[in-house]
């Protein structure tokens, strides 16, 4: 259970983050169909509280990103707690935290980043199991041949290609 979530407003929505007792975010939830399911996802039932100074700033950032008010920041400074992931999960969102905002990589380009070319699918469920979105930012991941490929957050693919159109980003045809 994390130290405390808090609720607040983006450009997409509602969303949610939680935070342990070292103040690293253990979560990140883009909007979902309510705020009760995403506090149940982030504290099991808790109430929201306030965060600390570190994760309002990391609040901030979020809301700058996804309104489009600062795209020069790609939240890689933002402390996550990944433990409970496994190694592979952990070396995906590394490589995807170094996609910039308004840039897209593939799945199969991920992969062989990691040295496993070949498994872009696997690849695409570690993004789908993301925990972190949008600071390890998975919209930013998509099929090869420019195709979205599929966003497991709220919204789905919609949310994605809201982001991805907020961030500028140039997809090939799909």
């Amino acid at each position: 259970m994390p130290a405390g979530f808090a609720l607040f407003d983006t450009a997409v929505g509602r969303c949610g983050i939680a935070w342990g007792t070292d103040g690293a975010v253990t979560a990140v939830r883009l909007p979902e169909d309510s705020d009760e399911a995403t506090a149940q996802h982030l504290g099991g039932g808790d109430a929201p509280s306030e965060p600390p100074e570190s994760v309002a700033q990391v609040i901030a950032a979020v809301v700058a990103l996804v309104s489009g008010a600062n795209l020069d920041d790609d939240l890689a400074w933002v402390s996550l707690d990944m433990q409970g992931l496994t190694d592979f999960q952990r070396a995906v969102y590394d490589v995807a935290r170094r996609i910039p905002p308004g840039s897209t990589r593939t799945y199969g380009e991920i992969a062989t980043e990691i040295g496993l070319p070949g498994s872009a699918r696997a690849v695409g469920r570690a993004l789908g199991e993301n925990p972190f979105p949008p600071v390890v930012p998975c919209h930013r991941v998509t099929a090869a041949n420019g195709r979205t490929g599929g966003f497991s957050a709220g919204g789905g693919v919609t949310t994605k290609m809201r982001l991805l159109a907020t961030e500028q980003a140039v997809l090939g045809l799909w």
